[in-house]
């Protein structure tokens, strides 16, 4: 794009939900990942705590985009009748850093996150899995269910949520459905195929120890050393899928707690690039577990991926993420 000039396209939620239909998102993340992308590169996420919560600063970069999101998070917006997550992303050409967009950071979040888990289970999980654990009522607990039924035949979800009300809500949203849809307590997961973890706990949700050999855990909610959703018991059954190695090892407690308790050998780490490119075999006699801490590059990928789309340029810029 050197020379030219270029407008700055606005998208918003809606119109980022349009461009990037939750397959477009799981397909163009597994696409760029198959075709070179290596988060290990990914710089680190800037957390800047303020009075009432964090300010996030996430950069990446890849061979036609650079973009950066910058976040909030509110832990008592909720409360407050406000997203938790609320921010913007900036879509830049790589080689002029001419803004070419401004997207809705809490949509691209959104589609991102349960991207990037159904990436993942598309990958671990039982072809035939067809029962859904879903812990959280928030907006990733329902971006999941979408995600994760684009990847498998899920027929049946269970729902475990803290606030009555927000429990109510959430089932309502799927009466609807497909979906044989009902309130759950944390020994659900013993019958799970799939279980979803996507809450702000500080400590594991559920008993490893009675999870079924033959299911996997997505946990998403904490990018936060000293904060978890999984316990020592699922970690040392589980083969362990992350983003990165390197994130895993700064900033998820899921991860580095059970590394700095000896339970878990952060060698045997399998990361989601390998798992895509078939270079890492997992083990289909224990249960998987992908822990994501959420990574700058997602962003782009279906940043650039909206982009194209809203843009009309097709994807014909190099690949699914508009680069790599």
């Amino acid at each position: 794009m050197a020379g030219q000039e270029a407008a700055t396209v606005m998208i918003g939620a809606d119109e980022v939900r349009a461009a990037v239909p939750m397959p477009t998102a799981i397909a163009a993340l597994q696409g760029a990942l198959r075709e070179g992308l290596d988060p290990e590169t990914d710089p680190a996420r800037s957390v800047v705590p303020v009075e009432h919560g964090q300010l996030l600063l996430m950069p990446s970069q890849s061979r036609h985009y650079a973009g950066v999101k910058i976040a909030s998070v509110a832990p008592a917006n909720p409360g407050l009748g406000r997203p938790r997550i609320q921010g913007n992303y900036l879509l830049l050409d790589a080689e002029t850093l001419t803004p070419l967009a401004v997207l809705d950071g809490v949509a691209l979040t959104a589609i991102r996150t349960a991207a990037v888990s159904a990436a993942a289970a598309d990958l671990l999980a039982d072809p035939g899995a067809e029962r859904l654990v879903v812990f959280g009522t928030g907006p990733q607990a329902h971006s999941h269910v979408e995600a994760l039924r684009a990847v498998r035949p899920l027929r049946h979800l269970t729902v475990v949520g803290r606030d009555p009300a927000r429990l109510r809500s959430f089932l309502q949203a799927y009466e609807d459905s497909a979906l044989t849809v009902v309130e759950g307590g944390p020994r659900a997961v013993a019958d799970a195929d799939v279980v979803a973890c996507c809450t702000s706990a500080r400590t594991p949700l559920f008993d490893g120890a009675i999870l079924p050999p033959h299911a996997t855990v997505t946990a998403v909610g904490s990018h936060e050393p000293d904060a978890r959703e999984v316990d020592d018991a699922a970690v040392r059954r589980s083969t362990v899928v992350v983003e990165a190695r390197t994130a895993a090892l700064r900033e998820a407690g899921d991860i580095i707690q059970p590394v700095r308790a000896g339970v878990l050998n952060p060698e045997t780490l399998v990361t989601l690039a390998a798992l895509v490119r078939g270079t890492a075999v997992v083990d289909r006699s224990r249960p998987r577990l992908f822990k994501s801490v959420g990574m700058a590059w997602e962003d782009l990928v279906v940043a650039g991926a909206a982009y194209e789309a809203v843009a009309g340029t097709g994807g014909g810029r190099g690949g699914p993420d508009g680069g790599e």
